[in-house]
């Protein structure tokens, strides 16, 4: 048995120096290493040895296995080093050709946009205020002057956390972002309550509301609220702070104007539209023949609204805005479809 292992692993190293590529090479780890070769066949019969034949010839089986197993390594080695060698000699590389260019990251359009609204704002002396987005439904609705069957608090349009009876104040994914005001003006008149601080600040978030997906509504978008509290301050505040945003925004000539609206947590309450980008104002498909693009709503907050925050309205008075980043995006890149925001289609994100 001992002549028979130097007899396999003779034959095994003579062949092996005649294997010049890869498909040779596990040939010929097969035909000696594996399952089936002669080696494998002799630790095999180790059982039918003698007591005294058995270690020795073990060892040596052993021994083989290792020896032919590093000459297979060398060997792999070898042929690996060979092949690139061939490669690069028969192989014509033109080094005039332009590199390959990494593929990196970027921020999300709708990132990119939400944070120059609050860099805007950032200069004009707000500060970021960020609120949960799990709120109940006093924060969310009830402190904010909604009558109790409003419709926006029905089930059709709002998303409750809590299962089963809701009782008087679920929680819920706030539809807006509202809420940060009651939440902002609490904490704030809660350090001095005889006489609370001033307070100017932007909200950004996401916000989420039970609506069918269609080319101009998701299910969830982003908001930026804007609030500023303090001692004489008017609707001339609120028109000045806007009308200064959207020359930032969209450019010095651009044009605005306010319509009279209605909100439940301001009063007065109006909205504001900008001269249409696409057309200048002459009228297009994009602003529906008007020349106008609505932007977003604002309003004085109301007495009720600033009495819950901790604010004594016969004092204090205040203004309040929410506007989507998306829409703005939208109207800005002629973006007719808001579901691209949300679709992670590379071929969108790419162009911005």
């Amino acid at each position: 048995m001992l002549d028979k292992l130097r007899e396999i692993e003779k034959s095994a190293v003579d062949a092996l120096q005649a294997v010049t590529d890869q498909a040779a090479l596990e040939a010929w780890r097969v035909k000696f290493l594996g399952r089936s070769s002669a080696l494998m066949g002799v630790f095999s019969g180790l059982g039918q040895l003698s007591k005294e034949e058995r270690p020795a010839v073990g060892q040596a089986a052993n021994r083989v296995k290792v020896a032919l197993e590093a000459a297979l390594a060398e060997r792999g080695e070898a042929v690996k080093a060979a092949s690139l060698a061939k490669s690069l000699e028969e192989e014509q590389l033109d080094v005039t050709l332009p590199g390959r260019r990494s593929r990196i990251g970027r921020l999300h359009p709708a990132t990119q946009q939400l944070r120059r609204v609050l860099d805007i704002f950032a200069e004009m002396g707000f500060q970021v205020y960020t609120s949960r987005e799990v709120e109940t439904d006093e924060i969310n609705f009830q402190a904010l002057n909604f009558p109790p069957h409003h419709p926006a608090r029905e089930l059709q349009d709002t998303l409750y956390v809590e299962a089963g009876e809701r009782g008087d104040n679920p929680l819920l994914l706030r539809t807006h972002t509202s809420p940060g005001q009651i939440r902002a003006m609490r904490e704030a008149s809660s350090k001095s309550p005889d006489s609370p601080p001033p307070i100017r600040i932007v909200l950004p978030g996401m916000c989420f509301r039970s609506e069918q997906i269609t080319a101009r509504s998701e299910v969830q978008f982003n908001q930026v609220e804007g609030l500023a509290v303090g001692e004489g301050i008017t609707f001339s505040d609120l028109k000045g702070t806007l009308s200064d945003f959207a020359r930032r925004m969209f450019g010095l000539e651009v044009r605005t104007r306010f319509r009279a609206s209605y909100f439940p947590f301001t009063e007065p309450s109006a909205e504001m539209d900008v001269e249409c980008f696409v057309c200048g104002g002459k009228g297009c498909p994009v602003c529906k023949g008007s020349g106008w693009l609505e932007i977003l709503g604002c309003g004085m907050v109301h007495p009720v609204v600033l009495q819950n925050g901790g604010y004594d309205p016969r004092r204090y008075t205040g203004y309040a805005f929410g506007m989507g980043p998306e829409r703005q995006l939208m109207l800005r890149n002629k973006i007719n479809d808001i579901r691209y925001f949300w679709g992670n289609d590379v071929r969108f994100l790419e162009q911005f």
